[in-house]
């Protein structure tokens, strides 16, 4: 087992709870397969396939869950799975970052992290791949960091404060 750290931040850090949820959801899909397989062919036997909807709805759904076990698999073979790193100096995966947007004096509180952990914790989750979690990667605080939203605008923020995540 794996724990993030300030020198190994790479790929994506889930906690146990969040690993073995998503292990779980992993494992019920494929098991799920043979009965898909039934179901399409269950459809098939009603007749003509260009005008069968129950066909293309089983077809569709298929499709559907074999991309969520791709995701998953993938996820799930990246994932650096443990406790959040309990000493923190700059923003990585497993920490939590106060920032403050450029001319408003509110700040913000997120994870950043993997979204699937999103369901273990009342705190917005930002990805390390999103705009802003890819410009803060590696910023200490007192940085200020500029990155591009999707609209195409320019936004900067100042990282205030770096913690450990408490899940």
């Amino acid at each position: 087992m794996s724990t993030p750290t300030d020198e190994h931040d790479q790929g994506i850090w889930l906690t146990q709870d969040a690993y073995d949820r998503l292990k779980a959801e992993l494992d019920q899909l494929v098991a799920n397969r043979p009965a898909m397989a039934a179901e399409i062919n269950a459809r098939r036997e009603e007749g003509d396939l260009k005008e069968n909807g129950g066909y293309h709805a089983a077809k569709d759904e298929q499709g559907k869950q074999e991309g969520r076990i791709r995701q998953l698999t993938d996820l799930l073979r990246k994932a650096q799975v443990g406790e959040p790193p309990t000493k923190v100096t700059h923003a990585a995966t497993g920490t939590v970052i106060t920032i403050r947007f450029e001319g408003d004096d509110d700040t913000e509180k997120f994870l950043l992290g993997s979204r699937e952990i999103a369901g273990t914790t009342a705190l917005t989750v930002y990805s390390p791949e999103s705009a802003l979690g890819s410009a803060i990667m590696g910023a200490k605080p007192g940085k200020k960091v500029t990155y591009q939203a999707p609209n195409g605008r320019d936004i900067t923020v100042e990282v205030v404060g770096i913690e450990p995540f408490v899940p």
